[in-house]
């Protein structure tokens, strides 16, 4: 798994990228965050022989958080945007004494209810044309090229005003279908059996989403199906803002400010507590 750290000074913090396989997309807040903390920003594993599973990014993510405690003494807080946040709270439910603070940006759905709602607004919010650009591009023969061809005509549909692009790709490695797949097909499997979001009742740490109200993914349903299992979790919802807080233009520098404070008065109490 490749890390890229950004900043050297500061409590940990490690930033988790949507997808699943959407690696470089949260590089943007890692660097943000990197002004107050030290923050990392792992690619989750790519696919291979071996099917991946939720399990096998929860192990991955462990690694990295030793190490990361094992360095500096902390316990890392845990950013997760979209499929990312979910690995979060599953990794925390997994291993409740070994993380900080959890903070769920446009967090993904946990039932069915929250699901539906999330595609009716999808094809709601596009129009005609957009509509037959979509049946052409459902035509395409090559996968990959359906799949990102797909996620740029819905862009409109998930923000809000953007007032910065989303990363370049450039640098990026060719987006990983096979472990996009294999990895959702695994989560919804867990979701259908109920295993999410029950196991969510070991969390021990301080959790918080933080979601625009333009998010197609709704985030008050999501608050509601996680409180029966995490009582204490906080609920911040920003203004003119969809999916990716980061590149809104109204609403980047309150997302910031919410999730560098938060971030910071917890974070500043593990310190205190080893003191």
């Amino acid at each position: 798994m490749f890390v890229r750290q950004h900043g050297t000074a500061g409590p940990p913090v490690i930033v988790n990228h949507g997808g699943p396989a959407a690696v470089g997309d949260v590089a943007p807040v890692a660097r943000e965050l990197s002004a107050a903390f030290c923050t990392f920003e792992p690619w989750q594993r790519g696919s291979g022989s071996e099917p991946l599973t939720v399990a096998s990014h929860v192990a991955d993510l462990r690694e990295l958080v030793r190490e990361v405690t094992a360095s500096s003494d902390l316990q890392p807080a845990l950013v997760g945007h979209s499929w990312g946040g979910m690995l979060a709270l599953c990794f925390a439910a997994a291993h409740p004494t070994e993380c900080g603070p959890v903070a769920l940006i446009g967090c993904g759905t946990f039932d069915t209810a929250a699901r539906r709602s999330l595609e009716e607004v999808r094809d709601r919010r596009l129009d005609a044309s957009q509509r037959e650009t979509l049946v052409q591009i459902n035509r395409l023969a090559d996968p990959v090229k359906r799949m990102m061809q797909r996620h740029h005509l819905q862009r409109q549909v998930y923000d809000y005003c953007p007032a910065e692009p989303y990363p370049e790709k450039e640098e990026f490695e060719p987006f990983d279908l096979k472990a996009h797949n294999e990895t959702w097909a695994d989560m919804t499997r867990l979701i259908e059996d109920r295993t999410y979001p029950r196991a969510f009742d070991a969390i021990l740490t301080p959790v918080a989403m933080f979601h625009g109200n333009f998010d197609p993914h709704p985030g008050k349903l999501i608050r509601d199906s996680l409180l029966p299992h995490i009582p204490g979790l906080e609920y911040r919802e920003f203004k003119n803002c969809g999916h990716s807080p980061w590149i809104e233009k109204y609403a980047r520098a309150h997302f910031f400010l919410s999730l560098s404070q938060w971030l910071g008065t917890y974070t500043s109490r593990s310190a205190n507590a080893l003191e």
